[in-house]
């Protein structure tokens, strides 16, 4: 799954000689973990709105990127930075009012029994937080996901993001299961299943003499390969975690902030209420800035054990960034725009798939979508090849997305949510248009 849609070496006689010169460069200087994207890599140098524009000058429609929440370099935020850097940035062992004022701001968007906040810089250090508490506050030690899921690259946390690989080894305390894929498992059921397989993983830790601490989701499943419906198919599986004594921890950082639409937040889809909310990515809109929403008595628990402090967590500078962000969202009416925009996306997509046979199923919540692609509709077979060509005929006709799930099969389009209806017909017409060529070849 990491390499998904990567370059290789093998794709560097490709580039133009200032390209591979950069590549080579930067394999020199930053040496062989980092991935790039995309066969022929893209040379960006500026971002604004719902676009990005490569060192040549050529314009991208930006479908994958949800990092710029409310569109790259949004003037509220750079202004918010940029008054704020001019003027102060510390640590947050000084009373600093900012910072209270955004965390009630933040904290009033959820619901009432998650009153506490702790402010940390990266989804995977909020992540890492959460499992600390869990265990805390349960004793426990084990962790349940699902089958490709990435919630960051701590070690703790690596150890439950089973999406980094086979070389990176899952945790002796870590189970895992199925995504609930709805195109292959009857939606009626789903639920149900979804359920049943956290209890056998219940089942299996104790049998080993592991006592669960937490099951941790991201409630749109963006690893695995997008799986949003039916709304409410969570709930027995939280269920399941509390009645064995763990906590149920939503990772947000992909779905929250709007993404999905319906809420601000992805988990409120399920009408369920989670023990810790993790956050990350698009809280500053690039700006590094991330934290955890809790249960004010887990924080508690902790509290009287350890203390916590982060240099850089809730600095005011990414005070002012993520308080920028939240203001923005609701200015510009951001979550409606991501609802009715991904239906109309999701409508489009379904109209191309009367005449494109790849596309098997389309799927998803908001600005969050899914694009099964298939070599065969009848036996739902993945054709992940034909989706790494779809990407990178994409990339080549200025359109930017990616791709997820267990056989790479699964278009994945996470915009900025900014993405209106003009954006949405342009990126419709490119996807039927690249599909239809590649279907001839």
């Amino acid at each position: 799954m990491a390499m998904t849609n990567a370059f290789s070496q093998s794709d560097m006689n490709n580039l133009s000689e200032r390209d591979r010169t950069l590549v080579e460069r930067r394999a020199r200087i930053l040496g062989p973990a980092y991935r790039l994207f995309y066969q022929n890599p893209v040379n960006i140098v500026r971002g604004e709105g719902v676009f990005l524009e490569d060192a040549d000058g050529k314009r991208y429609l930006d479908a994958y990127n949800n990092v710029a929440s409310v569109g790259h370099c949004h003037p509220a935020v750079v202004e918010a930075i940029t008054r704020q850097t001019a003027v102060l940035n510390t640590h947050t062992r000084y009373i600093y009012e900012p910072l209270l004022d955004y965390a009630e701001d933040l904290i009033s968007t959820f619901p009432v029994h998650l009153g506490q906040i702790m402010l940390t810089c990266t989804g995977s250090e909020a992540n890492d937080l959460a499992f600390r508490l869990a265990k805390s506050v349960t004793g426990g030690t084990g962790v349940i996901v699902t089958d490709l899921a990435y919630h960051g690259l701590t070690n703790a946390v690596s150890e439950f993001s089973p999406s980094l690989g086979a070389f990176v080894d899952l945790g002796a305390h870590v189970r895992t299961v199925p995504a609930p894929d709805a195109y292959r498992t009857s939606s009626a059921s789903l639920g149900e299943t979804f359920k049943a397989d956290v209890e056998r993983a219940i089942a299996g830790m104790k049998r080993h003499g592991i006592k669960p601490a937490m099951l941790i989701v991201d409630a749109i499943f963006s690893s695995d390969g997008i799986f949003a419906e039916p709304a409410g198919f969570l709930k027995g599986a939280v269920d399941a975690i509390h009645a064995a004594g763990g906590l149920f921890v939503a990772d947000e950082v992909q779905p929250g902030f709007g993404r999905t639409g319906d809420s601000m937040w992805g988990f409120e889809r399920h009408g369920i209420l989670p023990d810790l909310v993790t956050l990350g990515k698009p809280m500053g809109n690039g700006y590094p800035v991330a934290g955890l929403v809790a249960r004010p008595e887990i924080i508690a628990d902790f509290g009287e054990k350890a203390r916590y402090f982060n240099t850089f967590g809730g600095n005011p500078v990414a005070v002012a960034a993520g308080h920028a962000v939240l203001k923005v969202i609701r200015d510009e009416r951001l979550i409606d725009n991501a609802k009715n925009t991904g239906a109309l996306i999701r409508k489009g997509i379904a109209e191309i798939a009367t005449r494109r046979a790849s596309i098997g199923d389309v799927r998803g919540a908001g600005l969050f979508i899914g694009i099964e692609i298939v070599s065969d509709r009848e036996k739902k077979t993945p054709d992940g090849a034909m989706t790494t060509r779809i990407v990178n005929e994409l990339r080549h006709r200025g359109v930017l997305i990616s791709s997820a799930g267990p056989k790479a099969n699964v278009l994945k389009i996470r915009p900025p949510l900014p993405f209106g209806p003009a954006h949405a017909g342009q990126l419709l017409t490119i996807l039927d248009e690249t599909i239809g060529a590649l279907e001839a070849r």
